[in-house]
């Protein structure tokens, strides 16, 4: 007798237990649902416009660190992915005739990104820079020996990049190898809007 005068109380209870677990269900599949705000890609503070690539090129540091370089969230070449090398990492090649060959192949329009490890100077012709100026770079002529640079441009605009860095001398910090340098924010999509 005192189960069935408890009854509807455990009844209301049960059904308050249920509606509980309910709730928290359907708030979890709206969790799991509702659209994500997307997320700054390659460690930007902000997310870029779509008319826009993320990019964040780092250089090496001395010749020890290696470079990185990631594009549109994905990390393209590291010293982890062990797809780096000293000089250029534009390409790994051992003879400059290579890399030469490789940089007036790329065709005009397309996005080139560049971090130095070690000292590019070796390798470095100066038909090599003036391709680059030619992809908008403004100091690949003033890059000297166990000097770390980064570089983003579009080959065949000659429109100055707002995407390249070069070490100064005071940050030689690693006997005689300079720190990392950096560069990093929104690439135009569109050659137009390069600059």
């Amino acid at each position: 007798t005192v189960i069935w005068k408890l009854a509807p109380a455990l009844a209301v209870l049960i059904t308050l237990g249920i509606s509980i677990n309910y709730y928290n269900a359907q708030e979890k599949v709206k969790s799991l649902l509702a659209p994500t705000s997307p997320s700054p890609r390659c460690g930007l503070s902000a997310v870029c416009p779509s008319d826009r690539f993320a990019v964040h090129i780092r250089s090496g540091a001395a010749n020890i660190v290696g470079p990185k370089i990631c594009f549109d969230g994905k990390t393209i070449m590291s010293h982890v992915l062990n797809n780096v090398g000293p000089g250029l990492n534009v390409v790994v090649a051992d003879d400059p005739e290579d890399i030469l060959d490789y940089l007036k192949s790329i065709k005009p329009g397309l996005i080139v990104l560049v971090a130095s490890f070690g000292d590019v100077t070796k390798k470095m012709t100066p038909e090599m820079r003036e391709i680059f100026v030619g992809m908008g770079s403004t100091l690949i002529r003033s890059v000297k020996q166990r000097d770390s640079w980064v570089f983003a441009g579009r080959a065949g605009t000659e429109i100055k990049s707002l995407f390249e860095k070069v070490s100064e001398p005071k940050t030689n910090i690693y006997e005689g190898w300079p720190e990392i340098v950096e560069v990093g924010g929104c690439f135009p999509r569109s050659p137009a809007a390069t600059g």
